[in-house]
């Protein structure tokens, strides 16, 4: 082969090595989440009240956490509220031997609270009206002293449970949220927040005077 032709092969080889190391191939799209239809349907949007919630985005909550019928692990007998705080759960009793069980957020580190108290009062979308001090906290809630109304961007959220003890107002509440990655975790000021869905179901379970334990 005479030095020209090995050249010219060369050149094509080498064409033909550079061709094999690109592509016009799209990368594969990562897949979604398969999810079960059941918890689809669960927690998928509602009409409440005449106000739409929107759907729990699941990609964002811990499968352990969503709402189950469990064998009641409390010993508390029926109708009773529950809340193991180590776990972030929230149980109602069933007069089955079942409960409940709901994924909760609890409250951070210095605003927790615990001990047995009861179901005061429950609202519908109910009003928040920040403590003075939390605005003292946190001068921006100034806004809302006298109150905000309800709606999806209002702290309660869609429903409230008033937690009282022994005559008083603890302060504390079990709420909704929008936020499901805060369940299973210590993010609130001291209340128990359920997602949207998760409290509306509660509060059609619950009468005023049920007993709460936060453990």
């Amino acid at each position: 082969m005479i030095r020209r032709e090995f050249l010219a092969g060369a050149a094509s080889l080498s064409a033909l090595a550079l061709a094999g190391c690109s592509t016009t191939a799209q990368p594969p799209q990562p897949t979604e989440p398969q999810f079960d239809p059941f918890y689809l349907n669960m927690y998928g949007p509602m009409m409440d009240e005449g106000r739409a919630v929107p759907a729990v985005d699941l990609r964002y909550l811990d499968p352990a956490y969503y709402r189950r019928v469990v064998p009641n692990p409390t010993g508390e007998r029926p109708g009773t509220l529950y809340v193991d705080t180590p776990n972030r759960y929230l149980y109602l009793t069933l007069a089955d031997g079942q409960a409940v069980r709901y994924g909760c957020g609890i409250g951070r580190d210095g605003f927790e609270w615990s001990g047995k108290g009861y179901i005061n009062h429950k609202r519908k979308w109910p009003t928040w009206t920040p403590p003075a001090s939390m605005i003292e906290r946190e001068p921006h809630l100034e806004e809302w002293r006298n109150g905000q109304p309800g709606g999806l961007d209002n702290p309660l959220g869609a429903r409230a449970l008033y937690i009282f003890e022994d005559g008083r107002d603890t302060i504390y509440r079990v709420h909704g949220s929008g936020e499901a990655w805060t369940m299973g975790k210590a993010v609130s000021s001291g209340c128990v927040r359920l997602l949207h869905h998760d409290v509306i179901d509660l509060y059609n379970r619950v009468s005023s005077g049920s007993p709460i334990i936060v453990a």
